[in-house]
This record gives C-alpha cells, structure tokens and sequence, in this order.
C-alpha cells in the first residue's frame, strides 16, 4: 500500500470515529431516556463513555494488535492534546470562573491514577494485567463517586450533554440502530486508524508511539475539541474543564486500563534521549505538568486565565516539534 492510500484510510478512520461516536451517544442517550433513566446519570455515565469510545476501541485494538508504542501513546497524547490543546484554545479565547466544587473530584482522581501510573511506568517499566484490572476498578469507583455526587447537588452546575436529545421523539428502532452502527463504525474507524498509523509511522520512520502521542491522540480528541468550539460559540468555555479532566482520567483508568488488561506491554523505549527512555523523560512529565497549569490555579483562585491557555499552547507546539524533530 502506497503513502497516499494509508493516510487517505488514516483520515476514513478518523471521520469514522467521529460519526460512530455521535450516534453511538444518541442511540444510547435515547434508550436511557425511554426507560426513564435520571438525567445525571446519562451524563456521568453514558454521555462521558461515549465520547471517550474512540480512545478505547483505538488502544484496544492496538492491544489486539501487541503494539504498546499506539497503546501507550494515545492515552498519555490523548491527556496531552486535550489539555494543551483543546482546553488551552477555549481558555486563551474566553478565560472566566470556574467552580472549585465541580472541578474537585475529577481532579483528585486525575492525579491519584496518573500518580500510580508514572510510579509503575517509572520504577518497573512495565504493565501488567492486574494493573489494567486495577486502573478498570479505580474507573467503576470514581463513577459512582460522580453520580452520588451529581446527585447531591441541584444539577445545574453540571447539565448533562444527553438534554438535547430527550426532546426528539425518535423511534426505538431507529435508536437501537444508531447504538450498534456507531459502536460499529468506531471499531472500523479503530482498526483503520491503527493499522494506516503504523504503516505512516514506518513510511516516514518515526516510532508508532510518537504516531499515537500526536496523530492518532488528536484523532481520538476530536469530540471534545467539537465540544469546547460548541462551549465558545455559546460563550461558555470555561464550563468544559471539568469535562476535559474527567475525558483525561477516563484516558488513564478507562482507556490504558483496557489496553493493559487485554495485552500487559512495557513503557514503549523506541526513541531514547540522551541514553534515557524519552517517554519517562518528556512524555509522562509533559502530562503531568500541563494537568498541573491547568488544574491548580483554577482550584487556587475559582477562575481560568489567559496566560494558562497560551503557555499551554506553547507547550504542546514544543511538544510536537519534538516529537518529529529529536
């Protein structure tokens, strides 16, 4: 297969993912509401999984595959691009309050996971099957945290994304379609996006898990990069931080939890600098300190600023040009 064709099937499997994302959202959503699920539980449940399906199916299948070097780089890239990228662009163009309150949990069980995650990257260098189960239990643990703490508020801090549909009257059938043709297309979109990674990685040779720390990551942040432009048109971009902290823990207990869970890898050495491994050398540091820009002076003084956006901007722009460049 030529150049040509692998990046064509590349962006096939993107819009793909996309598409099977949204239907699989709405399908479900439509389902919950029929049998007269609470919205807050369609939020903190169904909405927040599906949108983070494209991240799962790509390092699951890349699992499938034993290539750790997509595995492992589109979670840690995932977090990445969603917090230098996305939310940096939304707090650049519109910085404003935030809620202490809501950003709390998702916060906490951020930095708990990624704490344990970067400990067993750092000291054994390698996952293991029951730190995937591990990581599957922490998710299960931190979804019932957020529904029981949802349900101890009034809602309005935190409306669930499912609201819109419940007003569309649409057919059981069509509904039970749209959950199993968009779960459907995102395992398409899945394989498309691994196999045509690999093979441009090694066209252009790089090492796949620069490919999953860039091109397949920002790929699978595509919903919630549509999510924050939607939240600016409308004037409320701050509002989808904690959504993006929650996206970001989804990526370490959710999506690498699966990956390990269905082929236990060792942190991917296939590009070193300065004779050290560079994924514990740039990467995990990189995720871990934009978590960090973002998060804390938000929780320190209740408000986004302009200069968080900017500086993690910069930040990723360093961060691709060396990923391509070094």
């Amino acid at each position: 297969m030529n150049m040509f064709a692998a990046v064509a099937l590349f962006l096939v499997g993107f819009a793909l993912l996309i598409k099977g994302g949204d239907w699989f959202v709405d399908g479900a959503s439509g389902i919950a509401h029929r049998f007269n699920l609470p919205e807050l539980l369609i939020g903190a449940t169904v909405v927040s999984i599906g949108t983070t399906l494209p991240e799962v199916m790509v390092s699951a299948q890349a699992a499938l595959q034993h290539n750790s070097g997509i595995s492992y780089g589109n979670a840690i890239g995932s977090i990445i691009c969603n917090t230098a990228l996305i939310s940096a662009i939304t707090i650049a163009v519109h910085p404003g309050p935030v809620k202490k309150k809501t950003l709390r949990l998702p916060v906490m069980g951020f930095f708990f996971s990624a704490i344990i995650y970067s400990l067993i990257a750092y000291t054994t260098g390698e996952f293991r099957r029951w730190h995937g189960i591990m990581f599957l239990c922490i998710f299960v643990v931190y979804m019932i945290l957020s529904v029981l703490q949802m349900k101890k508020g009034d809602g309005s801090e935190a409306p669930a994304p499912a609201e819109e549909t419940a007003v569309k009257e649409i057919p059981l059938w069509k509904e039970l379609v749209m959950l199993v043709g968009g779960a459907i297309l995102i395992a398409i979109g899945a394989r498309l996006l691994v196999d045509n990674g690999t093979l441009i990685a090694q066209a252009l040779g790089v090492p796949s898990s620069v490919i999953g720390l860039t091109m397949v990551a920002l790929g699978t942040s595509l919903p919630e990069l549509i999510t924050a432009i939607t939240s600016l048109r409308k004037g409320t971009g701050a509002l989808s931080l904690g959504n993006v902290i929650g996206a970001n823990l989804f990526n370490i207990v959710l999506v690498s939890g699966v990956a390990i869970t269905i082929s236990p890898f060792r942190v991917p050495a296939e590009k070193m600098l300065m004779g050290v491994n560079a994924s514990l050398l740039v990467d995990i540091p990189v995720m871990l300190g934009v978590m960090s820009i973002l998060c804390f002076p938000a929780l320190a003084k209740e408000r986004l600023f302009r200069w968080q956006g900017i500086l993690l901007l910069i930040i990723y722009a360093a961060f691709i040009t060396f990923q391509f460049l070094f």
